[in-house]
């Protein structure tokens, strides 16, 4: 049977200790990162809901949405939120080449440039790998661009067909802690879960007394 990595294990962040996994514990806060968007028929609705809690958080984005999209794009900035890029189509690293890899990334990085206007803002250079996958040398590369690779602490399953809304839930709620990055969706995949689960996290953080940070 096969077993779910909800909650990153230690001897990941310990065998890749240059990525960012979780942030020190600092006013107890938390980092809710959407991967894959912005698409018009979530991406706003997730705004309008952080906004409610008056919660930052951080995108990444797949450079292709943002050319189709670079009002939602530029919105998620406007309001005070990160972005990160997320590969220009959502590229496996474990299938690709090290340089069309690159190239890939690169290519995102000019969009979300060009859109948002990003040239003097460091947040341009968060980078999240598709899938978590990447290789050592597409990972140097990428930090020798002065990216952060971010990776997450907790994975709420939102965009598995194996999980319930409820288990996306628990997923969320037994797993963070102070410093946790939790990583959703604003993809049509994860629709459905997400419109059950955000708001219902969000209360779970306004409770607990976690702020909700982007990176």
């Amino acid at each position: 049977m096969r077993t779910w990595l909800v909650k990153t294990p230690l001897l990941l962040k310990w065998l890749y200790p240059s990525r960012i996994w979780s942030l020190p514990n600092e006013n107890r806060a938390v980092y809710f990162t959407f991967d894959d968007g912005p698409i018009p028929e979530i991406t706003p609705w997730v705004l309008d809901t952080l906004n409610e809690y008056n919660a930052k958080a951080t995108f990444f984005c797949i450079g292709e949405n943002v050319k189709k999209h670079p009002d939602i794009f530029r919105r998620i900035l406007n309001e005070g939120h990160s972005v990160g890029n997320h590969t220009y189509n959502h590229v496996n690293g474990w299938k690709t080449s090290t340089a069309d890899y690159i190239a890939n990334c690169k290519k995102a990085e000019k969009v979300l440039h060009d859109v948002g206007n990003l040239s003097l803002k460091s947040n341009a250079k968060l980078f999240r790998p598709p899938y978590g996958k990447m290789s050592f040398r597409q990972s140097s590369k990428l930090r020798k661009l002065d990216y952060k690779i971010v990776m997450w602490d907790v994975l709420t399953f939102d965009f598995h067909p194996k999980f319930t809304k409820e288990q996306c839930l628990q997923n969320a709620i037994k797993n963070t802690e102070p410093g946790s990055v939790i990583v959703f969706h604003d993809s049509l995949k994860a629709e459905q879960n997400l419109r059950y689960t955000l708001p219902k996290v969000l209360d779970f953080a306004s409770t607990n007394s976690f702020s909700l940070k982007a990176l």
